[in-house]
């Protein structure tokens, strides 16, 4: 009779086929516990998130109010500038000239939306700091990493900085505007666009010139005020001056009155008188205060009308690299030199020339 073999000591026995292995099921006694436990939770900490949360609202509501405030009282500001400007230059026409209505306009958008950005940039960013602190967020690495940041930044952009800062105080003090006519040094120009970093200038020949706002050390505005035409006369020496004055006073005096130059010209066109005296000539000067911009055109209209009167007055105008006239062609042999005696060998100055042979020996 054979027995069943028994199994080794400390062996696990096989699981029956009938044990199940499915998760216990949480009973209503331990959803209980749970209930209770988030409850205590949230009694225990309420008031210090309620607190936290109203703190961060407050500070929110407080940045809101106080970037309303500055915004409106920068415009403001902006408004009472201009007005004054307006009030001071009306009584002149060079001060109405400058303050025109809508390069006014355009000076205060500029400034208001350059103060305006920064007013907010550093209220916001005020807030938020606060905020993550009132969460009980350590800043010292974020403001160290935005230090080191800020200093690669500075560094690296520093160019782009000056350009910024020089085009802010640029459009603060008002130096030029679009359709201004100005001589920067780097690039001259009718101005087509300005920005905080970049002025665009239309140069004489038709190209576009883009000047950096750091780049310019000087600018020379030739549409502010007003310009000065200035037109010097040669005449000859020996050329009456009363004669000669008489004649530039009735050109002045028509142009004068004339369209469209009456309203170009902003005062009379004067002969101020001898500007230099030589041998066989003199220089008379005139100059006339013209528009802006206008200055040039008005001294190619005053030559054309002095040359014009001089013509019928009999007044010659010297002056200049005289013309030079018009050569006969030249004669094809004449460098080659003529010929000589001494070419033909049985010519008396050939043989004189010749040279003496040497006597020859006697015969023995």
């Amino acid at each position: 009779m054979s027995l069943p073999a028994l199994p080794a000591a400390g062996a696990t026995p096989a699981p029956s086929p009938t044990e199940s292995t499915a998760p216990a099921v949480p009973t209503f006694q331990d959803a209980q516990e749970s209930a209770n436990h988030a409850a205590s939770w949230v009694e225990q900490n309420w008031s210090t998130w309620l607190a936290i949360g109203l703190r961060v609202v407050l500070i929110l509501v407080i940045a809101a109010v106080l970037r309303v405030a500055v915004r409106r009282a920068i415009t403001q500001l902006i408004e009472r500038m201009n007005r004054t400007t307006e009030a001071t230059g009306n009584g002149t026409s060079l001060g109405g000239l400058l303050v025109n209505a809508e390069r006014r306009r355009q000076r205060a958008a500029a400034i208001g939306s350059v103060l305006r950005s920064v007013a907010s940039f550093l209220i916001l960013g005020t807030a938020a700091l606060m905020v993550l602190a009132t969460f009980q967020i350590n800043l010292a690495p974020l403001l160290a990493s935005a230090g080191v940041a800020g200093v690669a930044v500075g560094f690296g952009a520093r160019n782009l900085v000056t350009d910024f800062l020089s085009g802010v105080f640029m459009i603060l003090e008002d130096q030029y505007g679009v359709g201004d006519t100005i001589d920067a040094g780097v690039a001259s120009g009718e101005v087509i666009e300005v920005g905080l970093r970049v002025t665009k200038l239309r140069g004489a020949d038709g190209e576009i010139w883009y000047v950096r706002n750091g780049e310019v050390k000087r600018i020379g505005n030739l549409s502010q005020g007003w310009a000065t035409a200035g037109v010097d006369v040669t005449v000859r020496a020996g050329e009456n001056l009363d004669r000669v004055k008489a004649t530039l006073d009735a050109v002045a005096e028509r142009m004068s009155k004339d369209e469209p130059w009456n309203e170009i010209l902003w005062g009379p066109v004067e002969v101020l008188g001898l500007d230099s005296v030589l041998i066989d000539s003199m220089v008379v000067r005139l100059s006339a205060k013209t528009m802006p911009g206008k200055a040039l055109a008005v001294e190619r209209e005053l030559r054309w009308r002095v040359k014009r009167a001089f013509d019928e007055a009999d007044i010659r105008m010297v002056g200049g690299t005289p013309a030079t006239l018009t050569e006969e062609e030249a004669d094809p042999t004449a460098p080659v030199a003529p010929p000589s005696a001494h070419s033909n060998p049985d010519s008396p100055q050939s043989e004189a020339a010749s040279p003496i042979p040497p006597p020859r020996p006697a015969a023995k």
